[in-house]
């Protein structure tokens, strides 16, 4: 049950007036005679700055979360299909797609994330034709729609034009450190596909790790997806199977070009909520064109140069599979780091490690330089295979890696 209450909100700082001349300083020179003109009553700090601040009726949910207060008989409930810069695309729960910018008052409360709305995010929003019938302040307007015709020129499918109010609270989120700001990338999902490729670009075991931490994070179920099997030897890839088989993961070994293992990989998208997500390259949207076909997904070759994956998908969008379930097609990533992670969490992402981790001789073990190290012990035992520990010591010690 939401409960209604007031609070306080800070006046964005591109709002205020700047307290005197910037020169004032810089251009007085001693003895000139100028500091005998100068008002002695003068504002080092801006008329009414102090109070520059506004109360905003907001709605606390149950998970402590707030967000502004709606009127249902105004608004309408959707679902973000894609962002494409200043500019959002949102589904109404009718059907109807909107053009809509972002309420200035949510961008005002967003401190953390890079971006107040994202893919996938659960929106109430106002359609443009009510926006004339509400007098508002100037504090209280939204970004000007009509500014945003160069980030709406292609969104030509979404005729009608609103303003997103409110963001409803996420679960299943994909989210990673982007410039030491939360970059959430999609929202309201239940499971994550990891796509790797085992050839051009190769395979990196490390950053199928670093995404099961991801997935782990943000409440998702995870799934590895090993595309273009047809270009290596499967034969060779079964230990690497095997091992994150006995960790419950569900392995896909599949291949956009030849339709290998692309049913059994519909069958896991039917009826859920899905992300797809990997490197530039790897194959994401080429596994979705041949999951279905009709969906004409734009796709490019990996560099000859450094066999690296050219950045062809360049926002997530949000796609209805037409046999159920949804499903989200990201850009690729170069960089994968973990949001809010501090080193002492990262033993908990190795499910392996919880049989050992009892039996260290310090309770505050790192698993890193102590001795009498149970995690330690067992991976020169080979109880935990050697690779999964040098993860471990990368996702503790440092940022990401490619």
């Amino acid at each position: 049950m939401s409960k209604k209450k007031k609070v306080r909100v800070e006046f964005r700082k591109n709002r205020e007036k700047p307290p005197r001349e910037n020169d004032i300083t810089r251009d007085f020179k001693e003895g000139d005679g100028r500091a005998d003109d100068a008002q002695s009553g003068e504002r080092v700090r801006a008329k009414g700055s102090l109070s520059r601040y506004r109360t905003v009726m907001q709605t606390e949910a149950d998970d402590g979360t707030s967000m502004p207060a709606t009127d249902a008989n105004e608004c309408l409930r959707g679902r973000v299909l894609r962002v494409h810069g200043l500019a959002s695309v949102v589904e109404t729960d009718d059907g109807r797609v909107f053009r809509c910018a972002v309420r200035r008052l949510l961008k005002s409360l967003a401190t953390d994330e890079r971006s107040v709305v994202t893919t996938g995010d659960v929106v109430w929003i106002r359609p443009a034709r009510a926006e004339g019938s509400k007098q508002k302040s100037e504090s209280d307007e939204p970004t000007d729609v009509s500014s945003l015709s160069s980030d709406l020129c292609s969104l030509s499918s979404a005729p009608e034009e609103g303003v997103i109010e409110r963001v409803e609270p996420r679960h299943g989120v994909l989210t990673r450190a982007s410039r030491r700001r939360e970059h959430v990338v999609v929202a309201n999902v239940d499971q994550l596909v990891i796509v790797m490729s085992l050839v051009e670009p190769n395979l990196k075991p490390h950053l199928i790790d670093r995404y099961l931490a991801v997935a782990q994070q943000g409440g998702l179920n995870p799934v590895l997806c090993l595309n273009k099997s047809d270009l290596a030897d499967a034969v060779e890839l079964q230990p690497l199977i095997g091992l994150y088989a006995q960790l419950g993961i569900p392995v896909f070994l599949c291949s956009a070009r030849t339709g290998f293992g692309i049913e059994r990989l519909r069958e896991q998208l039917r009826g859920r909520s899905t992300v797809f997500s990997g490197q530039s390259g790897v194959g994401k949207s080429s596994l979705l064109n041949a999951i279905q076909p009709d969906l004409a997904l734009a796709v490019k070759s990996v560099s000859e140069v450094n066999q690296k994956g050219r950045h062809t998908t360049t926002y997530s969008q949000l796609i209805k599979l037409n046999f159920g379930g949804w499903v989200v097609d990201t850009p690729g990533v170069r960089q994968l780091a973990l949001w809010a992670a501090r080193p002492e969490e990262m033993e908990g992402y190795f499910p392996e490690f919880r049989p050992f981790v009892p039996l260290c001789g310090f309770p505050d073990c790192t698993h890193t330089h102590e001795t009498s190290c149970a995690v330690k012990d067992a991976v020169a035992r080979r109880f935990v295979t050697s690779r999964r520990y040098h993860s471990y010591l990368n996702l503790f010690h440092g940022p990401a890696e490619e």
